[in-house]
């Protein structure tokens, strides 16, 4: 093991563009790298994806190894899998973070097994025990109810999936510098076991909690599925998202895809409203990093006002329908639009 070096970041692609996950990751594995005292590399597989290197580059990573070949154009877990064991075996990174996404959770599992390596999935929190030089890699246990931290000892490259929103990318800098080094990938399409025959976008509406700017996130405090309907009254006023915590999840108030916390969302929001939800850490995981938290909860004493930037104490079955009257009155006044910039 000694001769694994370097943090690894794979570099996930659509449509031409790096994923969020991917740039965060390139700040997370950018602290790792300099406590380790090792480069930071990205990984960038794909077709015609060698003009994005650089921005590898800028967004914090030293180097980038690229395999740019036509069957890699859209993402099959053999292609992909064949292409990022080939330059681990060759290169032999010591740490290799890929974004728990569909894709990079799928790609992370075949290449741990290929590799005969171990992979911690989910991950939120990332750190390094520089003594014995493990990653310590800690995500939800038990339904969210602990914080399990867990190591690699004995296989390398340690490896881990890690959620989306949980990690901060750097600023990009278009000055730094780095090397980009080119490998190539000797795989023919008609040697494939799956073909890619087309690509169908989801023009669906769906609720993606972790791109919303506002959310209005309610819990259990409320009482019932009738009086969470103020949260979406709320919401509708302000044009937020809806959301709630686990508890609201599980009694049927809300769909589990609308669940924030350890064993739901991360989101990262301009504004989070947190009604009657108390605080638990499972929940707080979820939501801290939201630039203003609001929160309204009957008991002074409630753990979310540690996390708040305002805090009304009062009952929120009194507060709330003052909040819509007066937010409906502002959208009047505005037009019908209120502005969060």
């Amino acid at each position: 093991m000694e001769e694994n070096q370097g943090v690894w970041v794979f570099i996930e692609v659509n449509d031409g563009k790096i994923e969020g996950v991917s740039l965060e990751l390139l700040g997370a594995g950018r602290k790792l790298a300099d406590k380790l005292e090792v480069p930071l590399a990205g990984v960038l597989l794909g077709h015609e994806v060698l003009s994005i290197s650089k921005e590898v580059i800028y967004a914090g990573a030293d180097q980038v190894y690229v395999m740019d070949h036509p069957v890699l154009k859209n993402y099959r877990t053999e292609s992909f899998m064949k292409g990022v064991c080939i330059l681990a075996e060759k290169y032999k990174p010591e740490i290799f973070l890929y974004g728990a996404t569909p894709n990079g959770k799928d790609l992370a599992s075949a290449v741990a097994t290929d590799l005969s390596t171990g992979l911690t999935a989910d991950t939120t929190m990332l750190d390094i025990d520089l003594e014995k030089r493990l990653l310590e890699a800690s995500r939800p246990a038990f339904g969210g109810n602990i914080m399990a931290t867990i190591l690699c000892k004995k296989h390398r490259p340690q490896m881990a999936t890690v959620r989306p929103k949980v990690m901060k990318a750097l600023e990009t800098d278009t000055g730094r510098k780095g090397v980009i080094i080119e490998e190539e990938l000797e795989l023919r399409e008609e040697d494939m076991r799956t073909k890619v025959l087309e690509v169908v976008k989801d023009v669906t509406k769906k609720a993606n909690l972790a791109d919303a700017h506002v959310i209005v996130a309610g819990g259990k405090g409320l009482g019932d599925q009738q009086n969470f309907q103020l949260i979406h009254e709320l919401a509708d006023a302000i044009g937020a998202s809806v959301g709630g915590t686990r508890d609201v999840v599980e009694a049927g108030w809300l769909p589990h895809e609308l669940q924030i916390g350890q064993t739901g969302e991360t989101v990262t929001p301009k504004i989070y409203f947190a009604i009657a939800i108390s605080g638990a850490i499972q929940h707080v995981e979820g939501m801290k990093n939201s630039e203003l938290i609001i929160a309204i909860n009957k008991d002074p004493n409630a753990p979310i006002f540690d996390v708040a930037t305002y805090g009304i104490v009062g009952d929120a079955m009194e507060i709330l329908p003052k909040l819509i009257h007066q937010f409906k009155e502002l959208s009047k006044e505005k037009g019908g639009e209120i502005s969060y910039v």
